[in-house]
């Protein structure tokens, strides 16, 4: 907390404005955006590193908060201050911080992935700012942030070799999305137990866990979604990411756009057919995740198509 309060006294409005918005590069939807971009437009093989690294980085992630149970510093010192923006995205335990995995994991994957130089300056600077950001914020403690951070790198560096090839992803991807889910699995049944506990109505603890619990169906069911979209693809599909400059483009948002409007709308819906349960994350994320890797890459050809004459000329 020494450190927090000190980076707190240094604490000013362009500063806080800086570092609310750049955290927000550790937050799901830049995980998602990202790891689409890379899957969509770059490399498949590639687009399943960067969202395994960050899966099982969240399945160890969230484990770990439901094992230690570790408060929030505002809850540790009720007298501390945090930056009021970042509060509404601080949810569940503090303990290690989610921000930082995302990020980090996100990062070391993509750094390992590409031999550009800007693009590995992008990622080391991102690795190093955006963890800073949560301490900065007052969100997480140098504990929260250091463990994420060597978490994430301990996995993009072990799950590296199996997709260093493509001989050797198409060997090990099937089963390393099994596997995660599995463990996915796990964890979902270990919050379930935790959530069925006698929490005091209200607490701090009871809307931890309960959020634990939503985060470990969101897994899962993309999990099974990307299973089915890798078979799907390998059976049937084998759809090419190649397009010109401006249907990559046009590809990317057109797509993330569709991606944050079937997850919105989909959402009351299935809130409403399963009567609040937190089984609606499993199917909604899954339905994503069919939608970003079989539906919409059926389009990928028209897209392909875009620019083609002109640079023909």
């Amino acid at each position: 907390m020494d450190f927090l309060r000190l980076l707190a006294a240094g604490r000013c409005g362009a500063l806080d404005t800086f570092f609310s918005g750049l955290t927000y590069f550790g937050s799901e939807i830049a995980f998602m955006a990202a790891a689409l971009l890379i899957f969509w437009c770059v490399d498949k093989r590639q687009g399943y590193y960067v969202f395994l690294v960050g899966a099982l980085g969240t399945v160890c992630n969230q484990f770990l908060k439901l094992a230690f149970r570790i408060p929030r510093p505002w809850v540790l010192d009720p007298d501390f201050q945090i930056v009021e923006a970042a509060r509404a995205d601080a949810t569940g335990y503090s303990f290690p911080s989610g921000h930082t995995q995302n990020i980090v994991g996100t990062s070391a994957s993509i750094f390992a992935s590409r031999k550009e130089t800007w693009v590995r300056i992008v990622c080391i600077v991102l690795m190093v700012l955006v963890p800073f950001s949560r301490m900065y914020l007052g969100v997480h403690t140098p504990l929260d942030v250091g463990v994420a951070f060597l978490t994430a790198l301990a996995l993009a560096a072990a799950l590296y070799p199996a997709f260093r090839t493509e001989s050797a992803a198409k060997k090990t991807v099937p089963w390393l999305l099994l596997g995660v889910a599995v463990l996915c699995g796990g964890y979902l049944i270990y919050a379930s137990s935790l959530a069925r506990c006698d929490w005091p109505a209200g607490s701090e603890d009871l809307s931890n866990i309960t959020h634990g619990l939503k985060n470990a169906y969101t897994m899962l069911g993309a999990l099974l979604g990307f299973l089915i979209v890798y078979i799907a693809d390998e059976k049937k599909l084998h759809f090419d990411v190649r397009a010109p400059f401006w249907g990559q483009v046009l590809k990317l948002v057109l797509g993330l756009a569709l991606i944050v409007g079937i997850k919105a709308g989909l959402k009351p819906l299935l809130v409403s057919l399963f009567a609040g349960s937190q089984a609606e994350s499993f199917v909604r994320y899954f339905l994503l995740v069919l939608f970003a890797g079989i539906v919409w890459p059926l389009t990928f050809p028209f897209f392909a198509k875009l620019g083609r004459k002109g640079n023909a000329a």
